[in-house]
């Protein structure tokens, strides 16, 4: 499989072990954890543990590179736009001024300011490493059937186990193409054009969207033709019943975001404060 793919990678070990709804559970509740919090020690405390669940995991960094890459372009960009909208906006906050840099105009950097920048930074590395997680270690039909387990009608799961089945199957195809294209004399990497690339990329991601509903329509057909949807329950062939590492599994989750909340009234709101008296 290309390194640039993000989809399920066979492997062993504890996270490959546990149920796919311990592991959804386990990234929904997290990530509502870190989403309605702006305390650093908590959602650092989150970062640190998604870096040890990918070493956990046996994920390497190359597997990851692509995607990390874009969300930290995004992250970045969120950074300025934040900045150049309201660059005095932690200082509002936190009720305090320490003056880092007196720049030009309003535009000037202070330690409020960074580290209100610094939240908004962790708040993805906390939460996009763990969905990454949940797709490369989550068999899509083990997951379906979880979702299932936990009363998810069998229509919806079935639906998201073949959207994560296709997920690999569509990138695949975007870099087989876009390497055919290449070999053709289109120039695609890094030597082009910022702009070339972009055209020439898009002119590969159109068609091949709508070959993809077409195979979506494909699919559909089949299944109508076999009666999916009858009845209102079905078996699977990869049902796997809670263990004792799914109870601990949501139990920390729980737990997060039980620190969570507690932090809202330690803090007297969402955000803490070291500059507080």
């Amino acid at each position: 499989m290309n390194k640039h793919l993000i989809g399920y990678h066979d492997g062993q070990g504890f996270l490959y072990k546990l149920s796919g709804a311990s592991k959804l559970l386990f990234f929904l509740l997290v990530s509502i954890a870190c989403m309605t919090t702006y305390d650093t020690r908590l959602i650092a405390a989150v970062s640190i543990l998604s870096i040890f669940l990918f070493k956990m995991a046996d994920i390497h960094w190359q597997d990851i590179s692509f995607v990390m890459k874009f969300i930290t372009v995004f992250a970045v960009l969120n950074v300025v736009m934040v900045y150049l909208f309201a660059p005095d906006y932690g200082e509002k906050i936190y009720g305090a001024k320490t003056l880092l840099f007196e720049g030009v105009g309003r535009f000037y950097l202070s330690s409020q300011e960074i580290f209100y920048l610094l939240n908004l930074v962790l708040k993805y590395f906390c939460t996009v490493p763990l969905a990454i997680l949940f797709l490369m270690t989550t068999h899509p039909s083990q997951f379906a059937s979880s979702l299932n387990q936990i009363g998810v009608p069998y229509k919806i799961a079935y639906a998201v186990s073949l959207t994560l089945r296709y997920i690999p199957d569509v990138q695949e195809e975007f870099y087989m193409i876009r390497t055919s294209q290449e070999a053709r004399g289109l120039e695609l990497s890094k030597k082009a054009r910022l702009m070339s690339r972009i055209k020439g990329n898009v002119q590969i991601i159109v068609p091949l969207i709508f070959s993809s509903l077409d195979r979506i329509d494909t699919i559909s057909t089949a299944m109508e033709l076999r009666r999916f949807g009858k009845n209102k329950k079905r078996t699977w062939y990869t049902y796997q019943p809670f263990r004792k590492n799914d109870f601990l599994t949501i139990f920390l989750a729980c737990l997060i975001l039980l620190i969570s909340l507690s932090l809202f009234a330690l803090n007297k709101g969402r955000f803490y404060n070291p500059w507080a008296s």
